[in-house]
């Protein structure tokens, strides 16, 4: 696993930001957020949301992709590969 940390804004994930501005686009608190995600099989809690926005959280690739799923938009987009979702 390649482990990604940019030394520039000290984040240890690429998805932080987009992750906040989808949730907060579907007037969602981090609780709510958390809770959907365990209701889908996933364990997070709001501080694992919150620390995922932060960019204090390095985030694996199949939260990638269950916040991906959620939000119904593309692993890329999520990553920053593509701007469109």
């Amino acid at each position: 696993m390649k482990i990604y940390w940019n030394k520039e804004n000290n984040s240890k994930n690429l998805i932080g930001q987009r992750v906040k501005a989808l949730r907060i686009e579907k007037h969602m608190s981090q609780k709510a957020l958390a809770e959907q995600l365990q209701l889908a099989g996933y364990e997070f809690s709001d501080l694992t949301v919150l620390r995922i926005e932060q960019g204090t959280r390095f985030v694996p690739d199949y939260e990638v992709v269950a916040l991906a799923e959620f939000f119904h938009v593309s692993c890329e987009y999520l990553l920053g590969v593509k701007n469109e979702k």
